[in-house]
């Protein structure tokens, strides 16, 4: 990094509030340039993803599915008696492996030199930050610190839970009611289910899964309910009474359900409090996101911000990918930005999600003509085992250049098997290519290059 007097006259070249994935990204690339970097956490290393997000999740989903497993092992010619489920062993082994993840996100900041402090930042200008009552100057500050859950107000909400919670609870709930249909809420019915919760998950909406691939939608609320979720449309809390047992919810259609434990998980919302930003020049979009340009600036021009607070996909590859673009451009004279046609993401729901590129509805509002190719088929696996489980593919063509746009799947190992079909998407696979490719047999995956007749056009 070209040092420059105007720089020095700074305390840090960049300040970062939040060591997230995105900030952590950030932070540590701009040091490893050369650059004069303090970041600042008052939570905890690793951002959500590490502590109360994708990692704590998928750990959990891997125990939920033991219960299958033992269940289908019969089929296969093993007796493997009575599965005894410990909700403390899970929880607390966790435990142990955020800490030694959190150690780890320190120590890569600390390496290249950037300065870690232990405390909320608050803004007091464009280039002075506050932590723990001490300032700091900065020629660039940096946001990433990420959303928070939200709960909606009503009679008793405070009762419920959030997914920031819901991972340490002391006592496992026998009855867990999941309050939303994203695929927050979503994946926790999925897990709690398989760990042996009766679940009930309600959506004030026709359909949960909003923004995905209405085939998908329809297809992973019918296998939900085949796991023994109580999967419940058009369904809201109005009410929320303790009692000596538990819960008591009382819905707007006037029924009524018992619970010991309730997780809402309604959405988030930009994690912003106590930043001080109406001291500051940045503005906000019409949903409450940080208004940034295409290289992360804000309004005001030493203020930047990346990653969930902006509004864009919020996936962790998503905020290093923009972590790493605006050091590169900012410390590394480098141009670099992020592309975001074509990201692939995946739900760890029970059956998983995968989807990449364009939704059928926004497919035919983007081009002249599409042609869908649709797949529904029982995975070999349950032949034997005698799960009542199907798996759907789907696969969204431009008519006109051959272009595969779109491509979903609901069913076991989407996220792995999404992620190489995401490569050959970003390269402009068309559906010859996919015609041309021979498949690995058996596999499910095989299934996205046999699929020859079009369903619709």
């Amino acid at each position: 990094m070209n040092d420059t007097s105007a720089s020095r006259s700074f305390d840090f070249d960049l300040f970062v509030i939040g060591a997230g994935s995105g900030g952590v990204r950030a932070g540590r690339l701009a040091a490893s340039m050369g650059a004069r970097v303090a970041i600042a956490e008052d939570r905890y290393m690793g951002g959500t993803c590490v502590n109360v997000g994708c990692v704590p999740k998928k750990l959990y989903v891997y125990a939920s599915e033991y219960a299958k497993g033992f269940k289908d092992a019969e089929g296969f010619g093993w007796q493997v008696g009575t599965p005894a489920f410990c909700w403390a062993t899970l929880r607390d082994n966790k435990k142990v492996e955020i800490s030694r993840l959190n150690a780890i996100y320190q120590q890569l900041l600390e390496n290249p030199g950037a300065k870690v402090l232990d405390g909320r930042a608050h803004i007091h200008s464009a280039n002075t930050v506050e932590v723990n009552g001490q300032r700091y100057t900065a020629e660039r500050i940096l946001l990433a610190t990420g959303t928070w859950p939200f709960v909606p107000s009503f009679t008793g909400s405070e009762h419920m839970l959030t997914s920031n919670e819901i991972f340490d609870l002391d006592v496992f709930p026998q009855r867990l009611l999941i309050v939303g249909g994203g695929y927050i809420a979503t994946e926790f019915a999925g897990i709690f289910n398989g760990l042996g919760s009766r679940v009930i998950q309600i959506y004030r909406g026709d359909l949960f899964m909003r923004g995905f691939d209405d085939d998908v939608r329809y297809f992973l609320a019918e296998e939900v309910r085949k796991t023994g979720v109580d999967l419940r449309f058009n369904t809201n809390p109005t009410s929320i009474h303790k009692t000596e047992v538990g819960y008591v919810v009382t819905m707007d259609d006037g029924s009524v359900v018992e619970a010991d434990a309730i997780l809402c998980a309604t959405g988030r919302q930009p994690h912003i409090a106590g930043l001080n930003l109406e001291d500051t020049d940045v503005t906000f979009t019409k949903q409450g996101f940080i208004q940034v340009d295409e290289h992360f600036r804000t309004h005001d021009p030493s203020i930047f911000a990346l990653g969930d607070l902006i509004g864009g996909p919020q996936l962790t590859p998503v905020a290093l990918e923009e972590g790493m673009a605006f050091a590169k451009r900012q410390f590394g004279h480098q141009e670099a930005s992020v592309d975001y046609q074509y990201i692939p993401t995946a739900v760890f729901s029970q059956p998983n999600v995968g989807t990449v590129g364009f939704t059928e509805h926004e497919a035919r509002a983007k081009f002249e003509k599409i042609s869908i190719y649709r797949s529904e088929f029982k995975p070999m696996k349950h032949t034997l085992s005698g799960r009542n489980e199907r798996s759907l593919m789907k696969l969204i063509v431009d008519s006109v250049t051959d272009r595969v746009v779109g491509l979903h799947m609901v069913g076991p190992d989407a996220g792995e098997i999404l992620q190489g079909m995401a490569i050959a998407m970003r390269s402009g696979a068309t559906k010859a290519d996919f015609d041309r490719t021979i498949g690995i047999h058996p596999t499910a995956a095989e299934e996205f290059v046999t699929m020859r007749e079009p369903l619709s056009t």
